[in-house]
């Protein structure tokens, strides 16, 4: 029977610090840094048998477990990792943290700047994949962890896999990118700068420097960002045409659908974990990501990518639709890589990664099973 890791703590690594720097795309550079991060199992004595997990937009380091005995609420994808788990934390040692930009223990524009004692807002130098994937390297190094055994992780937390299979493939024995692109598509793009605008446009949001806890601009963001999580299906069967605490329409402009209601507590439910201006920062990595624009190809990109792949999408995700998987299974099948590409028939969108735990668990228990020979 599947358990649970038990409660955890987060831990702080910190690098950077000056006269060293991390260099950023942008040409910025950025000292000192802290990576906020959790551990899970324990690593063997070869350290063949490291995993990380890549979050994803409002994710962070904590994955499985509770932060006590008291919390209700497990990490962010309990359901996959743990003792008999996909990720059995008897066998793997399973590594999270929350990316540089985040707000959730790693540096990033709530952080206070040492050379002001005031936290970075919009002073916070404009973060790419990249540059993130660069952070979570200096975190592998200082475990001292030559390969990782696989990096997996689903829509931002896929674009970062996909960014380690090119910025450092002699780390890697494989890599697991799940519901995600090698670049934002216009939609994608778009939808993100509506989100933005609705934080920018927001009267507290004081250009960066808001002193309110909770800001409307950020609710309506993911209340927008929501939408596009869910398929024309899922919201169907979850709230059709239901009225909300009625029985007819009010002919008004208050909450008449359960689908409205859903929506309004999911916005204010994020802004109370959530930070605007990480928000910002973190979408617009999402927009400048494109693997074929930073190598001329895609093929290019991978070119030096010999590591082994197994690539997952879903039926019903708009957001980053199967196509956009296929065109990296594409990319790696005309580089001779090995690759092993499945679509899962879900009626979840994009939010199925963290919903699909059966057929999830069936695809990887099977591929971290052909990687027995590393680990050993």
């Amino acid at each position: 029977m599947d358990q649970s890791v038990g409660v955890v703590k987060t831990q702080s690594f910190e690098f950077a610090k000056a006269p060293d720097f991390l260099p950023l795309d942008s040409g910025e550079k950025l000292s000192p840094v802290t990576l906020a991060y959790e551990t899970y199992g324990n690593l063997n004595a070869k350290k063949s048998n490291a995993i990380l997990i890549c979050h994803a937009l409002s994710g962070d380091a904590h994955v499985a477990g509770k932060h006590s005995a008291d919390d209700e609420k497990t990490g962010w994808w309990d359901m996959m990792i743990g003792p008999g788990k996909a990720f059995d934390t008897n066998r793997y040692f399973v590594i999270c943290s929350n990316v540089i930009g985040g707000c959730k223990g790693s540096t990033g524009p709530g952080s206070i700047r040492s050379q002001t004692g005031k936290p970075y807002a919009l002073e916070f130098p404009v973060i790419t994949v990249r540059d993130m994937v660069r952070a979570q390297k200096t975190l592998i190094d200082s475990l001292n962890i030559e390969k990782l055994l696989t990096v997996v992780g689903g829509s931002l937390g896929g674009m970062q896999v996909l960014q380690w299979a090119v910025s450092f493939p002699e780390r890697l024995v494989s890599l697991i990118p799940i519901a995600t692109t090698h670049r934002l598509s216009a939609q994608g793009i778009a939808l993100n700068e509506v989100q933005r605008q609705a934080i920018l446009h927001d009267p507290d949001w004081n250009k960066g420097k808001y002193t309110k806890e909770t800001l409307t601009g950020l609710s309506i963001a993911r209340m927008i960002g929501h939408i596009s999580y869910l398929s024309d299906e899922a919201m169907h069967h979850k709230f059709g045409r239901e009225l909300r605490n009625k029985e007819k329409f009010g002919y008004d402009f208050s909450t008449d659908f359960e689908v409205e209601s859903y929506l309004h507590h999911q916005g204010i439910a994020f802004t109370k974990r959530f930070d605007a201006n990480s928000y910002l920062y973190m979408t617009k990595a999402m927009d400048y990501f494109d693997l074929a624009g930073q190598y001329g190809s895609l093929k290019e990109a991978f070119r030096q990518s010999k590591i082994k792949y197994l690539v997952i999408s879903f039926s019903s995700d708009w957001l980053f639709p199967p196509y956009q998987s296929l065109e990296v299974v594409q990319a790696l099948k005309i580089n001779n890589h090995d690759v092993s590409y499945c679509e899962i028939k879900s009626a979840y969108g994009h939010d199925a990664f963290l919903v699909e735990r059966e057929q999830l668990t069936r695809l990887i228990h099977g591929f971290l099973k052909s990687l027995e020979s590393y680990v050993a």
